[in-house]
């Protein structure tokens, strides 16, 4: 990140002043990808969701042998758990959460689509959701990424060697069966965490869902 900053403006290394305003930058930056947990807001949606769920849904199913396994390699030591999903709806994010951490693995980090409402983005931000910061969901032929790249890069890394798991949707809800831009620009930082020895292996787990009617 200091490479970056000092790379857009060479005369920010030794001038305070420019290193303040840089860091107030980079804090806007990592504002708009994630923001404080809130364990309120995270317990009142524990107890709300299953309410939600059963209004939606006559059932929701899970295979339990599977489910195993992901326990299983959720106790694999200092290797952190990246989920690879499609993405049927808006409501996928909530239900693997609450999967999640009903099951002890832990309150995931989910990577959110475009929302227009701020409030709305606000709030899923308490519970866990993170957002690419602005301009930074265009094709990846045409885009420099700068300081908010090299703030993303790090950001990620941090999750990674936390050891939170991270969910990440391969496509756009009710799109055409393809890797969307924003999915490649995730993914990219996982790759760059691993080839940068921040982690020493990721565990990759498939996730499909699938609703007998989408809500």
């Amino acid at each position: 990140v200091q490479d970056a900053a000092s790379g857009q403006d060479p005369r920010s290394r030794g001038d305070e002043g420019s290193q303040w305003c840089w860091k107030e930058e980079i804090c806007r930056i990592l504002g708009e990808i994630q923001a404080p947990l809130s364990p309120l807001l995270l317990r009142l949606c524990h107890w709300l969701l299953p309410k939600l769920l059963t209004r939606l849904f006559l059932s929701v199913q899970l295979h339990w042998g599977q489910l195993e396994m992901v326990l299983r390699a959720a106790r694999t030591p200092e290797v952190p758990l990246v989920f690879l999903c499609s993405h049927q709806s808006q409501v996928d994010g909530l239900l693997l959460s609450f999967v999640l951490l009903s099951q002890g693995i832990g309150l995931p980090r989910v990577t959110v689509g475009a929302w227009p409402s701020p409030c709305l983005r606000s709030l899923l931000q308490r519970l866990g959701g993170i957002f690419l910061p602005s301009g930074m969901a265009q094709t990846l032929s045409d885009r420099d990424e700068g300081l908010p790249g090299a703030v993303l890069d790090a950001y990620i890394q941090e999750v990674l060697q936390s050891h939170q798991p991270l969910i990440l949707f391969l496509e756009e809800p009710l799109a055409s069966l393809r890797l969307a831009d924003p999915a490649q620009c995730w993914l990219l930082r996982v790759l760059r965490a691993l080839q940068d020895g921040a982690v020493p292996d990721v565990l990759i787990v498939p996730v499909g869902i699938a609703y007998d009617v989408a809500p």
